[in-house]
């Protein structure tokens, strides 16, 4: 590692996601939405669509809300038709940020993205200006002394992982073609193993470490995108030094 911890940031991007409950139903209802819109509503056979689940009981969206929001992504029940959209840019110090999207209109959100970012220094790229910079991976991450290297390693190589990285503090991150996520999920559930994050993201090949009153504007310009009910997911190439965490 490079002078920070992986497993720092995630908990500090965990904490203040946590912390941001405000519009976190509508967030998660839009992506039940578009995942049931573009594969089906059973989560059997579209995978998206079971993750979008597992986030939404985790944030304790009712059973009646979810169900309601996928008969309005097939189509059963009314209701407004989002489209995805992404958005790329750059924040503090030249980090780079891809902002995914989901609206029913595009004028306003993307004058709303612009406005976040140009508010606290960053500004909005080109399409592709960004992107080539981010790997499109299956991304799982166990807390310190939840399991073993050699265990996740058996059991996540087996099941399709290409990547398994242990942290000096303990936790472990393993990677997999998005293709592959399900069957590795499936494996650690199989196993009896817990990852603290499972998800599909897009990780930065290359990170920008941030420090002191930088790493305060780039804080500021991920929370400003983030309030956003537009805005899905905010990544970016940046990491924030332990002592911002």
């Amino acid at each position: 590692m490079s002078g920070h911890s992986k497993w720092a940031n995630i908990q500090h991007r965990k904490g203040r996601q946590d912390a941001k409950r405000s519009n976190l139903w509508t967030k998660l209802v839009r992506e039940i939405i578009v995942a049931a819109r573009m594969a089906g509503g059973d989560p059997d056979t579209n995978s998206r669509l079971r993750l979008a689940l597992v986030k939404a009981r985790a944030g304790n969206v009712p059973k009646d809300t979810i169900q309601n929001a996928i008969l309005k992504g097939t189509g059963q029940l009314p209701g407004v038709t989002y489209e995805e959209v992404r958005y790329e840019g750059y924040g503090t110090g030249g980090a780079a940020l891809m902002i995914e999207c989901t609206t029913d209109n595009r004028v306003r959100t993307v004058a709303d993205v612009r406005h976040a970012l140009t508010k606290h220094g960053g500004n909005l790229g080109t399409e592709g200006s960004v992107a080539f910079m981010f790997q499109h991976i299956g991304q799982f991450f166990f807390a310190p002394g939840v399991t073993t290297e050699d265990a996740v390693m058996e059991i996540a190589l087996e099941a399709g992982a290409e990547d398994i990285v242990a942290d000096d503090d303990g936790s472990i991150e393993v990677t997999c073609d998005p293709a592959a996520f399900d069957a590795v999920q499936k494996a650690f559930d199989d196993a009896g193993l817990e990852p603290e994050v499972a998800e599909i993201t897009y990780k930065a090949m290359n990170e920008t470490k941030l420090e002191g009153a930088d790493a305060e504007k780039m804080q500021k310009i991920i929370d400003a995108l983030e309030d956003l009910d537009d805005v899905q997911q905010v990544y970016t190439s940046a990491t924030f030094d332990d002592d911002e965490e």
